[in-house]
């Protein structure tokens, strides 16, 4: 009886997710700038990333990227090509490695790494007048990044 129990309970947190380890940024395999490997190990949250994407704190996309489906959200940039369609355009392998760090992809971008912690001149630590320490995150977590990935593969071209 206690090992079907244990079986069932195993079952459980396998299908829940919380035996899923979070892959750090220096550990994200890209190959030919796709990154196959769910980067949290949890499915992602279109809603949420929908939200991360159109919100200035966060991870402000909107900053260089239009999106039709945010137009309620002001001032969207023109710098990056238009996000509508991106889930048709690429997969969502593509897809994370894009946001995870686009210069792997694509070599002369001006994207951001939002999932990168090292290679970078850093300047001060914040306006401390301190040099920067160790303490510099990546700009989204690693359920972030699912996020933002799950919400660009529902856009399709209209």
């Amino acid at each position: 009886m206690k090992n079907s129990i244990f079986a069932v309970a195993a079952t459980m947190i396998a299908a829940t997710g919380l035996h899923a380890e979070e892959v750090l940024p220096t550990n994200v395999a890209f190959n030919d700038g796709a990154v196959e490997q769910s980067l949290s190990g949890v499915a992602g949250d279109a809603a949420n990333g929908r939200i991360i994407v159109g919100d200035k704190g966060q991870g402000n996309c909107v900053a260089c990227h239009q999106v039709a489906d945010l137009a309620d959200v002001p001032f969207q940039g023109e710098i990056g090509p238009a996000l509508d369609g991106a889930g048709e355009r690429w997969s969502e392998a593509e897809l994370r490695g894009i946001v995870a760090n686009a210069k792997i992809m694509f070599e002369d971008s001006m994207m951001p790494s939002f999932y990168k912690t090292e290679g970078f001149i850093r300047p001060g630590n914040a306006y401390t007048g301190k040099a920067a320490d160790d303490t510099f995150g990546p700009l989204l977590s690693a359920q972030q990044i699912e996020d933002v990935v799950a919400y660009l593969a529902t856009l399709k071209e209209e």
